[in-house]
């Protein structure tokens, strides 16, 4: 499940799920990568309704042929993704929550994370945590009660990877109990299951300011002229 619907409120305007990366946008080279990688059956997309179409394009355009469908989005990333829920396969065994927005995800990642969702049934990418992190009060000063224990924080990434049954529980359970997560990693937390973090590097971005797209531009270059050599 592709995340797709983005307000895109901090890019100035600038819709950067369309964005184009090196003529491609931004969605596309997500999609590429859950295209490319063989653990992925199916595709379902969940967008800004004005968006929905944009996709049954990039699809003959660029070859996608594991979309299945493209549903409207609501009005959270949770809310979303309780949405796409209704295009999964009944017979779907894991399911991969991903933001569209992360378009330097690749393939061989996405695959580390199933295998490592097969095993323990929920796991998700992320990384270390490089920076000194510190509580800060109300008034902007650090606190001197201490500081989180840098060895055990990680900073979460997509995709997450859950075994579907368990993820569609913990998700109508969330909603039930009124529970708002920021990732769907919260939501299996919220039902007592934690998951497996899955080292998936510093290149894994999210494009949420114009920066990011500098970065991302920057890094698909750099893989570019790997691959040449």
């Amino acid at each position: 499940m592709i995340l797709a619907g983005g307000s895109s409120t901090r890019m100035g305007g600038i819709s950067k799920q369309q964005y184009r990366l090196l003529g491609v946008p931004v969605a596309v080279h997500t999609l590429r990568a859950f295209e490319r990688c063989k653990q992925c059956a199916e595709i379902i997309i969940v967008s800004k309704a004005d968006e929905c179409t944009l996709y049954e394009q990039y699809a003959k355009e660029y070859g996608l042929t594991k979309i299945k469908c493209v549903l409207p989005g609501g009005s959270t990333r949770q809310e979303s993704a309780f949405l796409g829920l209704k295009g999964v396969s009944a017979d779907s065994d894991f399911i991969a929550i991903h933001d569209a927005a992360r378009c330097l995800i690749t393939p061989e990642q996405i695959t580390n994370v199933f295998l490592t969702a097969m095993r323990t049934d929920c796991a998700t990418a992320a990384c270390p945590a490089t920076d000194t992190v510190k509580f800060v009060s109300s008034k902007g000063k650090t606190e001197t009660d201490g500081q989180p224990e840098r060895s055990k924080l990680w900073n979460m990434q997509t995709p997450q990877i859950f075994y579907t049954d368990l993820y569609r529980a913990a998700a109508y359970t969330a909603r039930e109990d009124g529970f708002a997560a920021t990732d769907d990693c919260s939501l299996l937390e919220h039902v007592g299951f934690g998951c497996t973090v899955v080292d998936c590097g510093r290149e894994n971005i999210k494009i949420t300011t114009p920066v990011d797209l500098l970065l991302a531009e920057a890094i698909l270059k750099e893989r570019e002229k790997g691959a040449e050599q």
